[in-house]
């Protein structure tokens, strides 16, 4: 067994940023859903600015979840200590993750 680490495709590390990004989309649609409140998602007039059911924004929660599961541990080898794998799923998690905030806080009071 060798002590070098192994190489990582170019499409393995992106497939981990989009991972990183559906992952973090699953957080506010869920926490809504579970808690039953209305929240904006695709499926609302107009999307993305209206509010859809609480059902809804569980089951498209659940769906980002599952594309995040498939590109983080279906695609490649994942591997928490690997710097590049971390280093491109947290470049995804936090670049959607700030825009998310920055969209959504026009609707809720933020700023």
């Amino acid at each position: 067994m060798s002590d070098t680490p192994a190489t990582t495709r170019w499409n393995h590390l992106l497939a981990y940023v989009f991972g990183g990004a559906f992952l973090v989309n699953t957080i506010p649609h869920l926490v809504a859903g579970v808690s039953g409140s209305p929240f904006q998602s695709p499926f609302a007039s107009p999307p993305g600015e209206g509010l859809s059911s609480a059902m809804i924004n569980v089951g498209w929660g659940l769906v980002n979840l599952v594309v995040a599961y498939v590109l983080l541990l279906r695609v490649g080898r994942f591997d928490l200590r690997d710097n590049r794998h971390v280093a491109a799923f947290g470049v995804g998690f936090a670049a959607l993750g700030a825009m998310l905030a920055h969209h959504f806080a026009a609707f809720h009071g933020g700023t």
